[in-house]
């Protein structure tokens, strides 16, 4: 199967982010948004984005324009009608998400693959929705998408051998490296891992054994971190490590996948990290 046309649903931070790699590479790309104003903000962020790849010489100002005029916007799932592989990337909610893949199914042709963003979420589940789970997968990207090289595959338990090689090669086109999850288990790899640490050092905040500025710069200086577990965390959006550690602990049965009682307290605050100004650490809007 040969894949020119991509749509992806959801025009947030990773949504806009896949769009951008994906119509670098040479897809036509189509993001819809139920949002007009989202997607006006995921013009600009993309657009933006291709500004400070020019000024690493990484982009030409000609490849800006091609990459811009590739991306189609749109407000109607409908119009994802002739696209040959359709990106869900909303919310990590299973409900909307399952929603969305039924409506994904409804709309696109026989042929076509309907892949998920997800971090956490059973693509078994959500390839379960539809009438073609033999064509559903996970195609996991990190954030931010245009910097970041992974890309973790997950085969749900109907997911077709041709369905994943075909994936697997949309991803390497995009100039991305391809991590196979071989089993479809909550977290996948990365956030089975990662989500558990930045979790603990909630904890050791939670318990006052230091405060966020020396756990961040511990992990730094004592793990060779880039990036410490808290500023991670605010980057990441505490709504979301909530939904992850929510989805670990339901769907493996262990305590130690129990989300940080500050965590929920800060969510429910609305102190989701950096997109809200408020994290663990206070940011500039």
């Amino acid at each position: 199967m040969d894949i020119q046309k991509i749509g992806i649903v959801g025009a947030g931070q990773m949504g806009n982010g896949i769009a951008q790699v994906a119509a670098q590479s040479g897809y036509h790309v189509r993001l819809m948004d139920v949002s007009s104003g989202a997607l006006d903000k995921a013009q600009k962020t993309i657009a933006d984005s291709c500004d400070r790849l020019i000024k690493k010489a990484v982009l030409t100002d000609e490849q800006k324009t091609q990459i811009l005029n590739r991306i189609s916007l749109t407000t109607q799932m409908s119009d994802l009608k002739d696209s040959d592989l359709l990106i869900e990337a909303a919310t990590e909610n299973q409900e909307l998400k399952i929603k969305i893949f039924q409506q994904m199914d409804q709309v696109a042709q026989p042929s076509a693959l309907l892949v998920s963003n997800t971090s956490s979420i059973s693509i078994t589940r959500l390839a379960q929705a539809t009438s073609r789970p033999q064509k559903v997968c996970g195609m996991h990207f990190m954030n931010p998408v245009p910097l970041m090289k992974l890309v973790e595959g997950i085969r749900g338990l109907q997911t077709s051998p041709e369905t994943f090689e075909i994936v697997k090669g949309v991803v390497q086109k995009m100039g991305k490296v391809f991590v196979e999850s071989t089993k479809d288990m909550p977290g996948f790899i990365v956030n089975r891992i990662l989500m558990p640490m930045i979790n603990e050092a909630i904890y050791a905040l939670h318990e006052g054994i230091a405060q966020p500025e020396a756990i961040d710069e511990a992990m730094k200086l004592g793990t060779n971190q880039p990036m410490g577990p808290l500023t991670l965390a605010d980057f990441i959006g505490l709504d979301t490590c909530l939904s992850i550690m929510n989805v670990l602990h339901e769907g493996l049965g262990d305590s130690k996948y129990r989300p940080c009682p500050l965590l929920v307290k800060y969510v429910e605050a609305g102190w989701l990290g950096k997109k809200s100004g408020r994290g663990f650490y206070t940011y500039s809007k």
